[in-house]
């Protein structure tokens, strides 16, 4: 018996274009290689996982030194339609974003099916189905109040398609193995491998190519798999070895060691890092949780790009990138501006225009920003650094000396407080209740909200109550306090029909007040809310 793939989830309107008998046999192919090696190293994160929470620290791997000691080696670089990338916006894939994003004047989107978008099967599709119309030129959108949406610009950013993660499964589709064993899709192999099947030749003969973010990286060996992904896609297309470009997200903990190492097995198909700020926090606080009150971080907005463990983590990105040819892209700062409220707006440019200017001074070649209206702002702080240079490679950061020390300077010096306990709580149930809903991006108090900044605080509120850790006045944050502030939460949410606080609540309590640590926020709710049977 050979290896199969079965579409367990419900055809709805169009899901025919994307799910093909092409696109199947495909995705068979990519899981008949690579599940296997998948789970190999997914089992590696846990193992690893399990030997920071018991004393053993990540470092610099003396058995790959070889690769960091060697000053000859680059990586292919930017790829057509990737050369400048000064400003980059991100967001989910849905018709509406997806044409924001292609009129809003950046230079990339990262078109996001992982963090941004809630992977309900809808959402699943539909972005395929929204990129494909894009790609073609043929988007539309009309919304329910009768509000035409087209692309009108005369240039639209190259788009840089980001895939879920190695961990997360896609429920809606089965794969049997050759013995027989049936597992759910990985939601990494069907996102990159319908992106790249319908849209690759296109990308090409357009003058750009196919391009990916690589998210979630925890190892080389992890880099090495997409590497041969990509390898055997190219191959199966018949197009040229290199064609592709990722640009892998440093965002946990473990890869900050390997920068070298990633950027080393991919490099015939790299064309830069990105420092995932948010995910990253996350990471470190997920390893750390239970070694201690030294590994026991503040309120969630203490923790800044200038703390110690932050700006050591992006100035060796910087460093690393160019020394072997890659572009360093930086991170999303989480404010927004908000268009009926002038206060809120100048704040938010200003904390942006911060945020920017330091990271064009730092080196980076690039930003993201999550809103059109501060592309602007962001631009202008890349265009007083770069001029007309699309990028500054040649700022090779040699003052730069970052030792394992510095990545795990964890120490900020502020406290809890009521306030940011109570935000973390407020912050992660009404993100959920959005993500029950299929919304995977939400402003919530003039901030964006995705997957990731969920994430930082509902697991700090594990790591608070598990180190008996107290508030500033004094009050110990127990299980019983947190109950407390889920209740007021609730109390004062703005409910509505069809509304889903009460499950996002009760997921609330399943990831942040139970002994046990889910390694990540949304895989039980996914399964247990997002799985479409009919």
């Amino acid at each position: 018996m050979g290896p199969a793939m079965r579409i367990t989830g419900p055809m709805h309107e169009r899901f025919a274009e994307i799910l093909t008998t092409e696109a199947v046999a495909f995705l068979t192919e990519l899981h008949h290689r690579f599940a296997s090696r998948r789970h190999d190293r997914l089992a590696d994160r846990m193992r690893r996982r399990f030997e920071i929470g018991n004393g053993h620290d990540p470092r610099f791997r003396d058995d790959t030194a070889h690769i960091r000691a060697d000053a000859g080696w680059r990586v292919a670089g930017a790829g057509p339609g990737l050369e400048d990338r000064r400003v980059e916006i991100t967001g989910p894939t849905d018709p509406k974003m997806t044409i924001n994003a292609l009129n809003s004047g950046a230079r990339v989107w990262l078109a996001d099916q992982e963090d941004a978008t809630s992977p309900t099967w809808r959402n699943v599709i539909g972005g395929q189905l929204s990129l494909r119309d894009a790609i073609r030129g043929e988007l539309a959108y009309t919304s329910p109040e009768g509000k035409q949406y087209r692309v009108t610009a005369d240039r639209t950013p190259t788009i840089v398609m980001r895939p879920r993660g190695w961990h997360l499964p896609e429920m809606h589709i089965e794969f049997t193995d050759r013995a027989g064993r049936r597992t759910a899709a990985s939601g990494s192999l069907v996102d990159f491998g319908l992106y790249f099947l319908h849209n690759a030749r296109q990308l090409i003969a357009d003058g750009r190519g196919p391009y990916f973010y690589i998210a979630k990286l925890e190892s080389s060996e992890e880099a090495k798999l997409w590497d041969d992904v990509f390898s055997f896609a190219e191959e199966y297309l018949g197009i040229p070895h290199g064609t592709i470009r990722a640009t892998v997200l440093i965002e946990t903990l473990p890869a900050a060691f390997e920068m070298d190492e990633i950027l080393y097995e991919l490099r015939d198909h790299c064309a830069g890092l990105n420092a995932g700020r948010w995910d990253y926090i996350f990471s470190i606080i997920k390893n750390y949780r239970g070694r201690g009150a030294r590994f026991v971080l503040p309120d969630r907005s203490e923790v800044t790009m200038t703390v110690p463990f932050m700006r050591a983590y992006t100035e060796l990105l910087v460093q690393t990138c160019h020394k072997r040819g890659a572009y360093a892209i930086g991170g999303m700062s989480a404010f927004i501006p908000h268009r009926r409220d002038p206060e809120v707006t100048r704040r938010a440019i200003e904390r942006v225009s911060a945020d920017k200017k330091r990271e064009a001074g730092d080196g980076f070649d690039g930003t993201w920003v999550a809103h059109p209206d501060l592309i602007p702002t962001a631009r202008a702080e890349f265009d007083a650094v770069l001029g007309e240079r699309p990028h500054q490679l040649d700022r090779l950061r040699e003052d730069v000396h970052v030792t394992a020390s510095d990545l795990l300077d964890l120490h900020i010096g502020r406290p809890i407080t009521a306030q940011g306990v109570r935000d973390n709580v407020s912050v992660a149930i009404r993100y959920l209740e959005a993500w029950l809903r299929g919304l995977g991006a939400v402003a919530i108090d003039n901030l964006m909200e995705d997957a990731a900044t969920a994430e930082i605080s509902r697991s700090q509120v594990w790591q608070w109550i598990h180190q008996d850790r107290s508030t500033e006045d004094g009050t110990p944050i127990t299980s019983e306090y947190v109950e407390g502030l889920i209740r007021e939460v609730l109390s004062e949410a703005t409910r509505f029909e069809g509304d889903r606080f009460d499950d996002a609540a009760d997921v609330f309590r399943e990831v942040a007040l139970q002994p046990e640590f889910p390694a990540f926020l949304t895989l039980g709710a996914y399964t247990r809310f997002l799985t479409e049977t009919a």
